[in-house]
Formats: C-alpha cells, sequence, structure tokens
C-alpha cells in the first residue's frame, strides 16, 4: 500500500473532504504547491483555484474548488481552511460565466481603488471557477 497523508478540506459551510490521500496539489499565492507524505511543516495562504487530491487506489483525483483560505501541513495531516470550498462536480459554469463578465463591466465602470481592486478579486474568482470547470471537463 502507498504512503498516504490525512487530508481534510473545510470551508465555513461545512467539512467537504476528509480522508487519506497519496497527495495534494493546490494554488498557493507563490504557486501551485505539491504536498506528499511527510512533507515539511508549512502554514500559508491559498489564492482561488482548483485543489486536487490523489486518493490511493483511484484514478480519477477528486477536485475541489477553493475560493481562498490557508493550508496547514504536518507531516502526516494536511488541513485546508478554505473560505469557500465546493466540490468542482457541483459548479455551475452559467454563473460563474456570468460572474466574469459581471466583475470584467464592473472594473470598467468603477473609479475608486477600492471599487477596482473588489471587482479584480471578483473576476479571480470566476476565472478559477471557470479554470477548474475546464480541469474536471478535461479528465472526463
Amino acid at each position: 500500500m502507498p504512503h498516504t497523508i490525512q487530508v481534510d478540506v473545510v470551508s465555513a459551510e461545512e467539512l467537504i473532504f476528509s480522508g487519506q490521500a497519496e497527495f495534494v496539489i493546490l494554488p498557493g499565492i507563490m504557486g501551485e504547491l505539491g504536498i506528499y507524505p511527510r512533507h515539511a511543516p508549512l502554514l500559508t495562504q491559498i489564492k482561488p483555484g482548483a485543489l486536487r487530491i490523489k486518493m490511493p487506489g483511484q484514478a480519477e483525483d477528486e477536485l475541489v474548488f477553493v475560493q481562498g483560505g490557508f493550508l496547514e501541513v504536518q507531516p502526516n495531516q494536511v488541513t485546508v481552511l478554505a473560505d469557500t470550498a465546493i466540490r468542482a462536480k457541483d459548479l455551475d459554469e452559467v454563473k460563474a460565466t456570468e460572474a466574469k463578465k459581471a466583475a470584467e463591466e464592473a472594473m470598467q465602470n468603477k473609479s475608486s481603488k477600492e471599487e477596482i481592486a473588489t471587482a479584480e478579486a471578483e473576476l479571480a474568482i470566476a476565472v478559477a471557477q471557470l479554470e477548474a470547470i475546464r480541469k474536471l471537463r478535461h479528465r472526463a
């Protein structure tokens, strides 16, 4: 049996995933992170994007969209505390596309730095959701 690591993905609303994994890949603020069993302890912020969990004995990875939050890694435990977490299969492409268009329009129509920053954050989330949907379709 391959070496595994316990993975828990938690959002403000619920526990999204809890189980053993061979590895986890997720979007860190400085780039993509790959976490394997016995990884060095780590605490970092994550950005919106797809979290990929490789479970033992399964060909398909579990994909979860995270909307930012924090990652804590211990040698035998990975905890993702996400602002929002949604299983990729539950993402709505139509809503994500509409949110992207609305954010793009908001960026053009806003004048203050705060409004522009908010619109940019909303755009980044919508683009990350669409990318997660694309990854899910690509593997199907």
